[in-house]
């Protein structure tokens, strides 16, 4: 599930290139926004369906090395815990993720095997992987442990993979923290005969409704708001302040203004924490001060009109 701060990453991001570009083809940016979220979905199908990939070879291998002339009895009666490994399964069979890749033809692993490769010599030489096939059986928590720990330290920090994924899709580097994270929550969150916890893999309706929202809503009064940062940043002129401090701000003030359910502190708190990562190393402060003065002086306007106690 994409949650609200990714989706106002990307909104933030939409507004910039769409200010940058100069057009005024709202509908273009907006499917434009919409198929960056659902790109996200078919990220976090592509690093699952790869440990299947990986799997997969793995399989094939032990077939050839069970054909070869001179097989030994390791290679005739190999450990087979990685091949059954329970998590994998899960993985292999869930509906709705196997649903999401034919529907939109994800065939990288059987188009791009190299990576596949890369990541399954690497999981074989690691101690990682002898002490798990060292293992007589592994029951559930041997195959969870295993696969968390090849994730996060051999799937996910792989650069060369991180490469394929920004040159098939360039949105898909701010996405993939997000993605990895989510991955490993969902494992840790695997229980006995449990199913893997994928939902349908779409962005709920309500949540689309407030990303496009935001986004036009934005756009179409960030000119507005331009007289309130003046005033509240004297010694600035506009040009000084960070083009994404300045986006940040007005997203924060659209929902001040025009998103009646969010609370003013979360949304305070949203963009000082999306400024952290993507803008200037004091633009946290930058923006938490100017919202802060902003905030108060609509209140005392009675600008700021929030359904429900408590959401000031």
């Amino acid at each position: 599930m994409v949650n609200r701060r990714h989706i106002r990453i990307k909104v933030m991001q939409s507004v910039y290139a769409f200010l940058q570009s100069g057009s005024n083809n709202l509908t273009k940016e907006e499917k434009f926004l919409s198929n960056s979220v659902d790109k996200t979905f078919d990220l976090f199908a592509l690093q699952l369906d790869l440990l299947v990939a990986i799997k997969n070879m793995a399989q094939e291998h032990l077939e050839i090395r069970k054909k070869k002339y001179l097989a030994t009895a390791e290679d005739k009666n190999p450990n087979l815990n990685f091949i059954h490994n329970k998590v994998i399964a899960l993985i292999e069979n869930d509906v709705s993720l196997k649903n999401h890749i034919e529907r939109n033809k994800i065939t990288n692993w059987s188009n791009d095997r190299e990576f596949v490769r890369l990541i399954w010599d690497e999981i074989q030489q690691s101690d990682l992987y002898k002490k798990y096939i060292n293992l007589p059986k592994s029951g559930l928590k041997e195959d969870k442990d295993f696969i968390l720990e090849i994730f996060k330290t051999i799937v996910a920090p792989n650069e060369k993979l991180n490469d394929y994924y920004e040159s098939e899709h360039l949105g898909w580097v701010d996405d993939l923290p997000y993605v990895n994270t989510w991955i490993v929550k969902m494992i840790k969150n695997i229980k006995k005969g449990s199913a893997l916890g994928v939902s349908t893999l779409d962005i709920e309706d309500e949540d689309r409704v407030f990303m496009l929202d935001l986004f036009r809503k934005t756009v179409l009064n960030h000119k507005e708001y331009d007289d309130d940062i003046d005033a509240k940043t004297p010694n600035w002129d506009n040009e000084r302040i960070a083009e994404l401090d300045m986006i940040l701000i007005k997203m924060a003030i659209t929902e001040f203004m025009k998103f009646p359910s969010i609370p003013t502190k979360v949304s305070i708190n949203e963009y000082i924490e999306i400024s952290k990562d993507y803008s200037t190393a004091n633009s946290s402060f930058f923006i938490n001060g100017v919202l802060d003065k902003i905030l108060k002086d609509y209140q005392q306007q009675d600008k700021v009109k929030k359904i429900g106690r408590g959401l000031l």
